[in-house]
């Protein structure tokens, strides 16, 4: 997969952005001058960032999109610019990073291991193929015009691969051991949308594939106009506002300051017209809730990296844990020119004065968020929507009722079962002092010891080709754990044993798995055309770095294949590899 295009971006303090390409009209951006530049400040009345409190993708603010397509393979040479003084991150951040294209389907060694970090003053490629799933198994001739890829003209370029397995919105971030929290909340995140012969991006091209979702049409792929990604986290600031964190909390941090695109208090301007949100789940440990203010209705289209097999109409949308993203489609026609309509956050962390990070509290009610019924101070209104004009043109976007079916699995035979226990009281069999780290949190697998993380141990090496079913438990109901599986997508089988208890809008395909208080999520998954290791770990990042976090691998599928494979152990000098440090009884 040779890359078509190269992306290069550096990690880096924060400084003024002078390069700001929002890629669409100003009258579609606010009024926002690009060729004015932009201090790292998260609202006008705030102060302008010290260089070492955040960094970001170039330094620099809003945070980054990076749009491809399918077909098009992608280098993205990340550069480490921070300082090799690793006292010099103003309390917290490591300065050694390692980047994940947060369920990315590709091999191992892009897939941004949690051990596979670099120092200041080198750089990783990373290769992104940006291929179907199946892609050296099915339709490998290409003949099914539903897999294909824009291309310049508003015609199809037919690929190989499924074309249920499409993926639309993807985020890319730190992954370093045991620092993941502090660099995300930091400033190392960023959104990536993959558009597709089924999501175009353009919404005039009537072809009997393009589902002609809001989004625009001057391109012939990729419109922006009326599709918008919204990256949600929570900030703290010190005495002087700059931006803080407590790194030794490890039931999860919760801050008190709401951001959307890492603004405070911000608004955006529509017509009356529909639009396309994309909205990410990018704190450390917070939750949300999200309805519109006037409890309008509001159609989801997407959850995680994909399409739903059928859009839902919804006045509230679902609790949506860490790194989990919601496509959404609101239709601003309702309202006049002149009005103002707010996203509100009902997830309320606030118990007994007190914020808590290890789950959500309460979801309220639209009143009572707007009434202040909860002290919680990002409970309410988050981002105010004004309208401010009717559309040039009509609106001829759509919401058709079928939008991705699921891949047929009926047919595949599971080759194994695994259950997996997310708990606290782990404990730690191994002493390696890279791979290894000691942590309240932990993880058993198959009945085993919950054993806290070390990236040198193998617990789970499903065969290469293969289908398994995976039962993911929560230990407890004292806390909740949003659990990304790297590499493969997944589709939920059962909440709590039931088919029955997995509500519409998880009945698509998913790469995060809320787990529920006490509750427990059965989901099934195919491992095919890469192998290597990966990662399955609690996505409230605290919880993960201490230490809720294991190694799984593809293992041979009958042909040549190292195993098991030998672990990372990167040096400033170089990387060299060591044998891993244990591999579980069940994990083969």
């Amino acid at each position: 997969f040779l890359p078509r295009y190269a992306l290069e971006a550096w990690q880096a303090p924060c400084t003024t952005n002078y390069r700001y390409s929002p890629q669409v009209p100003t009258s579609l951006n606010c009024g926002i001058d690009p060729g004015h530049g932009m201090p790292l400040c998260f609202h006008r009345d705030l102060p302008i960032q010290n260089p070492n409190n955040v960094w970001t993708f170039n330094g620099t603010i809003p945070p980054k999109l990076v749009i491809g397509k399918y077909g098009e393979p992608l280098l993205f040479r990340h550069h480490n610019n921070l300082s090799p003084d690793v006292k010099q991150n103003a309390g917290f951040g490591r300065h050694t990073i390692s980047t994940h294209e947060h369920n990315g389907h590709h091999g191992a060694e892009n897939d941004g291991f949690t051990g596979a970090y670099f120092f200041p003053g080198q750089f990783y490629d990373y290769h992104w193929p940006i291929v179907l799933a199946g892609h050296f198994s099915m339709n490998t001739a290409a003949g099914d015009r539903m897999a294909s890829t824009p291309d310049e003209s508003g015609g199809l370029i037919q690929i190989p691969g499924d074309w249920h397995e499409t993926m639309s919105t993807h985020w890319f971030h730190d992954h370093m051991f045991s620092f993941t929290a502090q660099n995300v909340y930091k400033g190392n995140a960023a959104m990536f949308n993959i558009y597709s012969g089924l999501d175009r991006g353009n919404e005039t091209i009537d072809d009997g594939v393009n589902l002609r979702l809001p989004s625009g049409s001057l391109k012939s792929w990729g419109n922006l106009d009326y599709d918008v990604n919204l990256m949600l986290a929570d900030k703290a600031f010190d005495r002087d506002g700059q931006l803080f964190m407590d790194i030794f909390n490890f039931d999860g941090f919760v801050a008190d300051v709401m951001t959307v695109n890492l603004a405070y208090k911000p608004y955006f301007e529509v017509e009356r017209r529909k639009y396309r949100f994309r909205i990410l789940n990018a704190s450390v440990s917070r939750f949300f809730k999200l309805a519109l203010s006037d409890a309008s209705p509001i159609i989801q289209i997407g959850n995680d990296g994909n399409l739903l097999p059928h859009p839902v109409t919804l006045t509230e949308l679902d609790e949506q844990g860490i790194a989990e993203r919601y496509d959404i489609v609101i239709d601003f026609s309702r309202y006049l020119v002149g009005d103002k309509v707010h996203l509100v956050n009902l997830c309320d962390h606030m118990d007994g004065g007190k914020l808590v990070g290890t789950k959500p509290v309460r979801d309220l009610t639209i009143a009572e968020a707007l009434g202040g019924a909860s002290a919680d101070p990002c409970v309410g209104k988050i981002l105010e929507f004004r309208v401010v004009r009717n559309p040039d043109l009509p609106d001829v976007s759509q919401v058709p009722p079928t939008l991705i079916p699921n891949p047929d699995l009926s047919n595949i035979p599971v080759a194994r079962e695994r259950v997996f226990e997310f708990g606290r009281d782990a404990i730690q069999t191994t002493s390696d002092p890279i791979s290894s780290f000691i942590g309240p949190w932990g993880i058993a697998a198959d009945q085993g010891a919950t054993l806290a993380a070390d990236f040198g141990r193998v617990s789970a090496a499903p065969r290469f080709g293969t289908r398994e079913i995976w039962t993911l438990k929560n230990g407890g109901g004292g806390w909740d754990h949003p659990i990304h599986i790297h590499f493969e997508e997944g589709q939920v089988l059962a909440r709590n044993g039931s088919a029955a208890n997995v509500p519409e809008w998880e009945r698509g395909r998913k790469d995060v798995y809320r787990l529920r208080p006490g509750g427990s999520i059965t989901i099934t998954m195919q491992f095919r055309d890469w192998g290597g290791m990966f990662m399955e770990h609690c996505h409230n990042t605290v919880h993960e770095d201490n230490a809720m976090l294991l190694r799984w691998e593809i293992d041979d599928g009958g042909t040549p294949f190292l195993r098991p494979l030998p672990t990372p152990i990167p040096t400033p000098q170089g990387v060299t590899f060591e044998a891993p440090t244990d591999i579980l009884k069940t994990a083969l």
